[in-house]
Formats: structure tokens, C-alpha cells, sequence
């Protein structure tokens, strides 16, 4: 899986954090999203779902 977050769409709600299973994102000191473990990532698309700003995206396609 690959996580794309569009950092300037975000307003750091925390919403993707609590929502994914696996722990893969985190609030940078910035208060925004970030991708703390893409390796972890089992593709749930939770983070994607329940954004409200559309910042995350997954692309489902494996890594190059």
C-alpha cells in the first residue's frame, strides 16, 4: 500500500489516527498527519473513509 497525505488539506483532527488499526499514522509536531509505519499498513482504507478533508488517499497497488 502506498499512503499519500496532502498536508496542506489537513487540520489535524486526529480522526485517521484513532480510527486506523495498526498504528500507522501519527500527528507530526505540526499537528498534521504523517505515516509513521507505511510497512505496517493492511490497506483498511479507515484513514481514507473518515477524513473529512480528503487529505489521505491509498493507493492500493503494490510499491514499485
Amino acid at each position: 500500500m502506498i499512503i499519500k497525505v496532502n498536508a496542506r488539506f489537513c487540520k489535524g483532527c486526529n480522526i485517521c489516527v484513532a480510527f486506523c488499526p495498526k498504528q500507522v499514522l501519527a500527528l507530526d509536531s505540526m499537528g498534521k498527519v504523517c505515516v509513521v509505519d507505511e510497512s505496517a499498513c493492511i490497506g483498511c482504507g479507515q484513514c481514507e473513509l473518515r477524513c473529512p478533508d480528503f487529505a489521505i488517499r491509498i493507493n492500493k497497488e503494490e510499491k514499485a
